[in-house]
């Protein structure tokens, strides 16, 4: 786009100019509050009622025949065009203006705090000529056969599927030439992918109307066949959540825009952040392409775009709208702007908007961002296209977000199978006794002989004979081939449940790069003044490097990270304060105590292929990640990870767990890697700083009950870990991305370990446990067992507990009586390797399952059928339980009856014993 050179006059020069100060009020008026008197509504519902402040007369303008020097107040020449000195009478000013601000878009701009933007939104508008707005015969062609289509395949659907929830565009059918105007714009201006999160409203007429879906596919699916390959055993989804990836093609631009609609669960707003996180990914993805080809003038946003589809109820209702909001101006987080368009019914289910919000409109919780919001009204397409013309044109120019609320209206019910009249008697009395938006565009393009009634007619019957044609041949229709979901960049990643699939592959690394790594991990750049109390941790990182031991959890985490980069991967870590560490244990960014200027020693330091991404977040869960998880759709190459800053905080993103991480496999044949991060541990800090619940994350697993497998690992959906030493977590971590496939991989802890591991060494590594041909152990057992056969007791364990456990076991000198077995991953649980310990302990009494959080949370219940599947094998007695009682919180918030109750947990393993 033509930059643009703004005039502004001082109060001086506008009174030199005879600039009249009330005029230039009133402009500004109409600027601001025009949109409250803007025929935006097809129904008209919302309140429009006599602007006072639209009124000349208001500012003591009362002749509507004087004339007025208009430069420098009201832009009339189009953009690169000189503006030479002319004099307006009022009356064609205010006619002017409110063409522009009090028709059928409503601009909201005038919030926003940049004078840049609101100069350049009131230059665009005002300056616009009638012929650049004016919309040509062609154009207008493409919106109806769009426009007819879509009622044609409603219609369709409705007679062929009287029963089908298909939650349909009709009255919203403008939705599909806003889009189309969008991707066309999009790709005109350079942009290669548009990542598209959207709900349910309307899918299925972008999947077959824009996005290529062939119907013949929606009807196999329809008929109860699978939209997925036969050759996978997996659930799949409903019609309203499937998905396309078209390379569209636009007359007006050098190469195809390829149009990623994300696959989205029930949840409507949660694919959102996800489609920003995959966004980003992919923009710095094709940047480092750029750069390795030597094209260095490309900017993030310059080829990907982020689309985000709302309903006017869960734009406002649903938190994470304004999460993600709050996230697209951050560092780490934005992705150039993105296009919000909100399909406004002015209902939610059966909810009007009288009760859905508390503003005006639905769009209003943009302006915390002062985003610049369009609203128009749905009933005219060609409006609708130039609102999103608009909006393509602010976030090219300034790659900020802007919102779109196109105005329309349900015609049926929430889904078909509704009666609205029950709810809302008064507006579908309305809606009924409206002509449908593809009926009245296409009889003005009649009247106007832009159309004949023939053509019109013709773009109905085809359409209908085509669907007609794909119905009959859904029955031989035939899924994709499975080698569709490794293209592009997941080329050469295994399917997980595949015989290619490698799931414990070498993750050791050798001892001379470790120790370069841990030495980078702490550099400085001469001059940079490090925190006086940092000085211990660079030395005790320095010496573990020297003496081989004594590596704490912070210091096997930056070996993981700086090994990995080494081989060409990039790490990102998402979360509050994850660059110090919560626990103010990582110290993986430095500041300079002087100047605030940070450094990450491991980029600045090591001769890489990979980069270290430390993402510090706002206070947001369900948001960030979301986003994150985004990322990993997007980069295999990535070790991506999100951490909460205490285990229980995962709970405000639940939706994203339940409905993407664990699930999206099964789903949508979507592999991620995702790592989460929950210190867990039972330390006194009563209940929401105790527990990652992990009776929630074993729950998501598909981990099965038997040993009927030989005890192999099996094809879960997630990965669940309790590592108890530096070391296992350093090969946790390695292992996400030097498998063949990818996983999503939920740790527990630590959060006590840290400091065990930091001052008392008890719970430190040392660089053997890292090196070539070590592994991550799923099972490890007592390394003071020196006779099995003498062990009377066997206590399998998580987590920290145990070395409380050692530590009494040896007060009470029971070394060679009581045996502790450490539990280290949960899921898939270790079958095999848990048999292979046990059966060392040939005289056995009694097998318990020890656990420090109440007995109806943590492990227990999934630990159970499991471990006495093992135990059944090998002819032993089933497992018992100890530890706490059933409780309704997490841990207690006293500290006397913490105190207790962990007593009473340790003294639980040697019940029985002097």
């Amino acid at each position: 786009m033509a930059s643009v050179q703004f005039v502004i006059y001082t109060p001086a020069q506008l009174h030199n100019r005879n600039v009249n100060a009330p005029l230039l009020r009133y402009v500004d008026s109409l600027r601001t509050h025009g949109h409250r008197a803007a025929r935006v509504d097809p129904l008209d519902l919302l309140q429009r009622e006599e602007v006072a402040a639209l009124d000349p007369a208001r500012y003591g303008l009362d002749d509507p025949t004087r004339t007025y020097d208009i430069n420098g107040i009201v832009w009339t020449h189009p953009v690169g065009e000189d503006a030479g000195p002319e004099h307006w009478p009022l009356e064609r000013i205010a006619r002017h203006l409110r063409e522009v601000y009090v028709g059928r878009i409503a601009y909201e701009y005038m919030h926003s705090p940049s004078k840049t933007e609101r100069l350049w939104f009131s230059h665009l508008l005002e300056s616009e000529s009638d012929e650049a707005r004016r919309v040509g015969a062609e154009e207008r062609k493409r919106i109806h056969k769009l426009l007819a289509q879509s009622e044609v395949f409603d219609q369709f659907l409705q007679l062929k599927f009287p029963n089908l929830k298909r939650y349909g565009l009709e009255g919203g059918e403008s939705m599909l030439p806003a889009l189309d105007a969008l991707f066309g714009g999009a790709a005109e201006a350079g942009v290669e992918h548009i990542i598209v999160g959207m709900p349910h409203r309307g899918r299925l007429n972008l999947l077959t109307g824009l996005l290529e879906l062939p119907p013949s596919a929606l009807f196999h699916k329809i008929k109860g066949g699978s939209e997925l390959p036969e050759e996978y055993t997996v659930a799949g989804d409903v019609i309203s959540h499937l998905t396309a990836s078209p390379g569209l093609e636009y007359p007006r631009a050098r190469k195809p825009v390829k149009v990623s609609l994300l696959p989205n669960p029930s949840h409507l707003e949660a694919v959102n952040p996800v489609a920003l996180g995959k966004t980003r990914a992919k923009q710095f993805a094709l940047l480092k392409a750029l750069e390795r080809a030597g094209e260095t003038e490309c900017k993030p946003g310059d080829r990907v775009m982020c689309v985000q589809m709302h309903g006017d109820a869960s734009f406002t209702g649903q938190g994470v709208v304004m999460e993600g909001l709050g996230l697209s101006n951050l560092p780490h987080y934005t992705v150039g702007g993105s296009v919000h368009l909100v399909v406004n019914n002015s209902i939610g289910y059966t909810t009007p908007a009288s009760s859905a919000r508390s503003s005006l409109y639905c769009s209003d919780v943009a302006k915390m961002i002062n985003a610049p919001v369009l609203h128009v009204n749905g009933d005219y397409p060609e409006d609708v296209q130039r609102a999103i013309d608009v909006a393509f044109k602010y976030r090219n120019f300034f790659r900020k977000d802007i919102i779109v609320d196109l105005i329309v209206y349900r015609r049926w019910g929430h889904n078909e199978l509704d009666e609205p009249a029950f709810t809302q008697p008064l507006m579908y009395e309305k809606i009924r006794s409206r002509r449908s938006v593809p009926a009245l565009y296409e009889e003005r393009l009649i009247d106007e002989n832009v159309l004949t009634k023939d053509a019109a007619e013709s773009v109905r019957t085809q359409h209908k004979e085509f669907l007609t044609s794909e119905l009959a041949a859904a029955g031989s229709h035939q899924p994709g081939s499975a080698l569709s979901i490794r293209q592009g960049q997941w080329k050469g990643i295994a399917w997980p449940a595949s015989k290619e699939a490698v799931w414990d592959p070498e993750t050791g690394v050798d001892g001379d790069t470790l120790k370069r790594v841990g030495r980078a991990s702490v550099s400085v750049p001469e001059g940079f003044e490090i925190h006086p109390r940092l000085q211990r941790h660079v030395k005790s990182r320095l010496q573990a490097m020297e003496t081989g031991r004594g590596l704490d959890w912070a210091t096997a985490e930056a070996l993981a990270f700086g090994s990995l980069m080494l081989e060409g991967y990039d790490v990102r870590i998402s979360g509050q304060d994850v660059g110090r560490g919560t626990f103010s244990q990582r110290h993986a960014m430095l500041v300079d105590q002087r100047t605030e200027g940070v450094v990450v020693p491991l980029n600045l330091a090591l001769e890489r292929c990979g980069r270290l991404e430390l993402a510090n977040s706002s206070l947001s869960e369900m948001a960030v990640l979301g986003f994150e998880y985004g990322v990993s759709w997007e980069k295999p190459d990535i070790l991506p990870i999100w951490e909460a800053q205490f285990g229980d905080f995962f709970n405000g993103a639940q939706v994203i767990i339940d409905t993407f991480l664990s699930s999206a496999e099964t789903k949508w044949l979507k592999q991620s890697g995702l790592v989460l991060l929950l210190p867990h541990g039972l330390d006194g800090a009563g209940p929401e700083h105790s527990s990652s619940r992990i009776e929630r994350m074993l729950q998501l697993t598909n981990d099965r009950y038997t040993f009927d497998t030989g005890g192999e690992p099996t094809n879960v959906n997630m990965n669940i870990a309790f590592p108890t030493t530096p070391a296992q977590y350093f090969h946790l971590l390695r292992r996400q991305v030097k498998r063949n496939f990818r996983k999503p991989l939920v740790v527990a802890g630590p959060k006590g370990l840290l400091r065990l591991a930091l001052y008392l060494q008890a719970a430190a590594s040392s660089l053997e446990d890292l090196s070539s041909g070590s592994r991550f152990r799923p099972v490890i057992e007592d390394p003071a067992i020196q006779d099995p056969s003498a062990v009377t007791r066997v206590v399998c364990l998580t987590g920290k507990l145990y070395y409380d456990l050692v530590k009494e076991r040896q007060k009470r000198q029971l070394e060679g009586k009581v045996a502790f077995v450490r539990v280290e991953e949960l899921s898939p649980f270790p079958f095999r390797p848990m048999a292979d310990v046990l059966a060392r302990y040939n005289d056995v009494k009694e097998i318990v399952w020890l656990q420090e959080e109440p007995r109806n949370q943590g492990a227990w219940t999934h630990i159970e059928p499991r471990l006495n599947a093992v135990l059944e094998r090998l002819g032993k007695p089933k497992v018992t339980y100890q530890g706490r009682k059933e409780d309704a919180v997490s841990a207690p918030g006293i500290a006397s009856v913490y105190g207790a109750q962990q007593r009473a947990v340790i003294d639980g393993a040697f019940d029985g014993f002097q």
